[in-house]
């Protein structure tokens, strides 16, 4: 490799570098991927998006089935959870996908550079280099025109604690030896409060302790509400406006020190604790400070088609300021990328219209302005609220709590945010973002026809709503 030099290349082998190199592999451009894990994917396949899923819907499968008699079919509730097999089943899944990485490497004859990439500084006669540490713990160099960076992110942790056998990151938890009888979650984000939904299925005993005034704090209030509602009829103990104070190990777990809303000194004790206060990108070591590339706080600063301030370097995914920390979010931006180095059509990511999903039960999908913060923009709105306990699907599916809501532009009706929450949010809210991103009304939305008995059906009720129309409401 010495005398190759890429046309791009990317360093980071999650969802927004690889993403990156397989697009611009697919515009003709020799490129190069340097990633450190012997398998691709990044945080996401290996200890995030994917295998909480994997999980997520082995506790859904445990959940129905221990409801089987309500529809209809007896002989197979009090059932017991086998833990190994459904780490098994979330491993099998991994390197199913890990595999289907390592053939499109090989289709889009991407070369795969094992060992951490770091900046030299700016391009030297157009060609930027790379010192990349390999995993036999000697030093090569990458060369290449364009350099894209993609490194991720790493779990946040609470200062003065470490990760291990008790407190636990989303690394931990997803490989722990076996299922712990009771665990406290710090943090009600969407990591914590997914986590709380596998174990409370799995009978553990689950306590959340969030620091905000409510649960999932960075959805719309409403949905918040819904939420907390929801967790606590599942039997999940939920403390908010809570700071903690210590984490303290024992002999058979942890007492966690913290203050309830009201001032008092509280001490709990479980199994196992779960760290999940957000995320942090990964830029230490870079080498950043050797060129132009300018940071807000640790994150990089990047123009609408990725391009740093310092020419020739590009960076997407969790380490771009401003962006949402999203597996999604990272691969659009991967994909623009490739395309503005390719010099081909590239549409800049409209921030606004990235979608927030989180995959517990019951599941949240959002996109655009919640309703507080169209009111602080001064914006004159309407706002439509519809009940899924009108949708006949949503009965079918015993699945009924929840609603949609639309915020809505007053005057012209363009559609401004929609949240969600309840059964298959996830997916329903990609119609939502269809709609926003193609500038359509509300107006033009109630007269667009769904499919009946849908859930989909409820964003109709939804738009509908917004000027006191929802037929089934």
């Amino acid at each position: 490799m010495a005398d190759t030099i890429f046309d791009v290349a990317v360093v980071g082998g999650g969802p927004a570098g690889y993403s990156c190199a397989f697009r611009a592999a697919q515009y003709g451009l020799k490129v190069a991927l340097v990633e450190i894990s012997d398998k691709l994917g990044g945080t996401c396949l290996h200890v995030g998006c994917v295998p909480t899923k994997a999980m997520l819907h082995s506790a859904d499968i445990f959940d129905h089935a221990n409801e089987a008699t309500m529809y209809g079919i007896d002989g197979i509730g009090g059932g017991t959870v086998n833990w190994p097999q459904v780490l098994n089943r979330k491993n099998d899944i991994i390197n199913k996908h890990v595999g289907g990485l390592n053939y499109l490497v090989k289709k889009n004859k991407v070369t795969l550079v094992r060992g951490t990439g770091k900046l030299t500084g700016p391009a030297k006669n157009g060609v930027h280099t790379l010192d990349v540490a390999g995993v036999d713990g000697k030093t090569s160099q990458v060369q290449a025109k364009k350099i894209v960076l993609a490194t991720g992110s790493d779990a946040r942790m609470i200062p003065g604690y470490k990760a291990g056998e008790k407190i636990l990151t989303n690394i931990e938890i997803l490989s722990l030896d076996k299922m712990p009888k009771s665990l406290i979650v710090i943090g009600s984000g969407a990591v914590g409060v997914e986590f709380a939904n596998v174990f409370n299925s799995f009978k553990a005993k689950v306590t959340i302790i969030e620091m905000a005034d409510r649960m999932v704090p960075a959805e719309d209030a409403d949905i918040s509400k819904e939420f907390l509602r929801q967790y606590k009829k599942k039997g999940i103990d939920c403390h908010l406006s809570a700071k903690m104070d210590k984490i303290e190990e024992t002999k058979d777990g942890v007492k966690v020190h913290f203050k309830t809303s009201d001032g008092k000194d509280n001490i709990l004790e479980a199994d196992k604790v779960l760290i999940a206060i957000g995320r942090a990108p990964r830029t230490a070591g870079l080498n950043l400070e050797s060129t132009k590339v300018e940071l807000d706080r640790t994150s990089i600063k990047v123009d609408e088609y990725q391009q740093t301030a310092e020419p020739g370097i590009y960076a997407v995914g969790d380490i771009v300021a401003g962006l949402p920390l999203l597996a999604h979010s990272g691969s659009m931006c991967g994909a623009i990328a490739a395309a503005h180095i390719a010099g081909k059509y590239a549409k800049p990511i409209q921030r606004n219209l990235i979608p927030g999903c989180t995959y517990c039960e019951p599941q949240i999908g959002s996109v655009g302005l919640t309703e507080a913060m169209a009111r602080e923009k001064g914006l004159k709105i309407k706002v439509g609220k519809f009940p899924l306990a009108g949708n006949s699907k949503a009965t079918i599916l015993n699945a009924h709590d929840g609603f949609v809501k639309v915020i809505a532009d007053e005057q012209y009706g363009e559609i401004l945010g929609v949240h969600i929450i309840g059964p298959q949010a996830t997916e329903l809210i990609s119609a939502a973002v269809v709609a926003m991103q193609g500038e359509m009304t509300v107006e033009e939305m109630m007269y667009t026809v769904h499919a009946h008995p849908t859930l989909s059906e409820s964003l109709l009720d939804g738009y509908s709503a917004v000027y006191g129309m929802a037929l089934n409401a």
